[in-house]
């Protein structure tokens, strides 16, 4: 009976290449013309992205000029609510973003204290901004205490907010009573044009001729000549601080600030960039 059982056909040379030669179904055809233009052009695809990326920063960029130009240039107190506003929705987006961290801010503390931070410089000054970082931290503390769950990690986070979206912003509102009007205003929007023009530069430049990477780690997108061409337009924004009425400063004087305030502007964005990724955002 074992010689009756048939044993099951091997597939020969002509099998294997007949099979090799089969036509492929509708889908796997489909798939060919476009991996193979991917594989021609594999950064055919980015140009309309990058293209539109540049045109929302310019958009964008437009409105928080006009914005910022109309509400400096006012007076005092609508500089104050534009600084609070931006305060407020900074601190919140900053306070989110460790939400999805797996940390336990304390948002309603951090945001309120964020906010008042403006109207305090304005008619408190310096001195009201001290006292409301120290309430700040006494209400942590207490918190802290009282809320179980509550890390000190939390603790520190929930501090570090309010101070780097609310103290900091604030702070322009101890340089615009400088002068008077309209030329203290007129002071504070060239520190203001000198960071926005850095972090403008920075992308057209980068985008358009950027090869040396700055920061790959951090943010891979930023290279060195972008960083070279938002620097120098810094300094050259603060060389406007010459023609300013009222404001003894030479000019190497001005290169220098603004060189300063374009390096501080390059180590903010790449501390930004730090938190996003550490959040994965």
């Amino acid at each position: 009976m074992s010689d009756d059982v048939k044993q099951p056909a091997q597939p020969g040379p002509e099998t294997a290449k007949n099979s090799a030669e089969a036509p492929k179904g509708p889908v796997e055809a489909s798939k060919g013309p476009a991996v193979a233009a991917a594989a021609k052009d594999p950064a055919a695809p980015a140009k309309p992205k990058r293209f539109s990326d540049i045109l929302v920063r310019i958009g964008s960029g437009a409105v928080y000029l006009v914005v910022m130009i109309g509400s400096v240039m006012w007076g005092n107190i609508p500089t104050a609510l534009m600084l609070s506003v931006a305060s407020g929705i900074c601190a919140f987006e900053f306070y989110r973003m460790l939400r999805r961290d797996a940390k336990l801010p304390n948002e309603l503390v951090g945001i309120v204290t964020a906010v008042l931070y403006a109207p305090v410089a304005l008619w408190l000054h310096l001195g009201g901004m001290a006292v409301l970082t120290l309430l700040l931290m006494l209400t942590l503390l207490v918190w802290y205490v009282f809320y179980q769950r509550a890390r000190i990690t939390d603790v520190c986070l929930s501090f570090f907010g309010a101070i780097y979206t609310g103290m900091l912003p604030a702070s322009a509102l101890l340089i615009r009573p400088v002068l008077d009007e309209p030329w203290g205003g007129v002071v504070l929007l060239i520190v203001f044009l000198s960071v926005w023009l850095n972090d403008i530069l920075a992308y057209l430049v980068g985008s358009a001729i950027g090869k040396h990477k700055l920061a790959p780690k951090v943010s891979p997108n930023k290279s060195w000549e972008g960083f070279f061409a938002g620097v120098l337009a810094s300094m050259l924004t603060w060389l406007l601080m010459l023609l300013v009425p009222g404001v003894t400063i030479a000019w190497w004087e001005a290169l220098t600030f603004g060189l300063v305030c374009g390096l501080l502007g390059v180590i903010g964005d790449l501390a930004e960039s730090r938190m996003k990724r550490n959040s994965g955002v």
